[in-house]
């Protein structure tokens, strides 16, 4: 496996893309609708400003990458689920095979174009990220943060995508099971975490029962919104004058913050022991390193099932 090989392979990829005009006409559709929705979005927030809920430029921010992240993560499927399959449906799969090119080479360089065109469809939405920033709402060293997350979780999808491609035969059925571990990952993470915690509850005298979040704490880690939010830096915290005492307070209205103290506050028995947010321990770290795991191991697979000669030919598929 060598780095020019997967580059071989990329350039080919990102050439057969570009020869389809309708690249063009959805990543200006995907540009229109994502910034204009963060534009109503910022809009409706200074209909509804109030000083003393802080700049809004945080709550937008906040929740524009929130759905950024959704929106895209729902796109990446398309982008490598059928780059495997779609190639050995149409008989050209073999013609990269016989070259000297190794399975890894090939694996990588079609995950590197995928990944490359997420980050293509993450780059456009930068104009309206990227507005707090310049107001000063958001540190860039947060908006960098984020979106380095954001660009790692968009290539493991791209990944998962492509080893379904490589395990399965058809490519409407690893579209579909790509679309399905994304839902998995997004909402299937919060329902099992919700069906798991009334198994953590141990009943007192009294019939009073109480639940223990902490022990499964860690279903919830692997939610890309989750790994994101709880990645994000803390805002610059507050002064807030009580008297004659003075409290250091987070800033309000700031999304990726609060679902960031709620994860961790699972974490600990009493979720309000700590009051601030880096009091608590952290999430991010573990449901960072799975998903990072599942997407190694889907490359993995991509490059196992490249591997020639074939065994075994799926039934109703060209080799050549």
């Amino acid at each position: 496996m060598t780095a020019r090989g997967a580059a071989l392979v990329a350039r080919q990829e990102i050439r057969t893309r570009l020869r389809t005009g309708r690249w063009r006409v959805l990543l200006g559709v995907w540009f229109v609708l994502v910034n204009g929705l963060g534009l109503a979005f910022r809009l409706a927030l200074e209909a509804d400003y109030d000083p003393g809920d802080g700049h809004p430029g945080v709550p937008m921010f906040g929740g524009v990458l929130l759905g950024v992240l959704v929106l895209t993560l729902l796109v990446t499927p398309a982008l490598g689920a059928q780059s495997i399959n779609g190639d050995r449906e149409r008989g050209t799969l073999a013609t990269l095979q016989v070259t000297r090119l190794t399975p890894g080479d090939i694996a990588l360089g079609k995950l590197a174009a995928a990944w490359g065109s997420g980050l293509v469809v993450l780059l456009l939405t930068l104009p309206c990220l990227l507005w707090p920033v310049a107001e000063g709402a958001v540190g860039p060293g947060r908006a960098a943060v984020v979106l380095l997350v954001t660009a790692l979780l968009i290539g493991v999808v791209c990944a998962l995508s492509q080893g379904w491609s490589a395990l399965l035969a058809r490519s409407v059925t690893s579209v579909l099971m790509s679309y399905l571990t994304v839902f998995g990952l997004i909402v299937g993470t919060p329902l099992l975490f919700m069906i798991a915690v009334p198994f953590t509850a141990d009943r007192h005298v009294g019939g009073y029962t109480e639940q223990h979040e902490e022990r499964v704490w860690w279903l919830l880690a692997p939610n890309p919104a989750v790994v994101l939010a709880d990645a994000a830096p803390s805002l610059p915290k507050r002064r807030v004058v009580a008297g004659d005492h003075v409290y250091l307070v987070s800033p309000p209205g700031d999304p990726l913050g609060e679902l960031s103290r709620d994860v961790r506050g699972l974490r600990v028995e009493d979720g309000y022991r700590y009051r601030t947010r880096d009091d608590r321990p952290p999430v991010w770290p573990y449901g960072l390193v799975f998903d990072l795991a599942l997407g190694a191991g889907a490359v993995w697979v991509s490059a196992a099932r490249l591997r020639t000669p074939l065994r075994r030919v799926p039934k109703g598929v060209r080799v050549a």
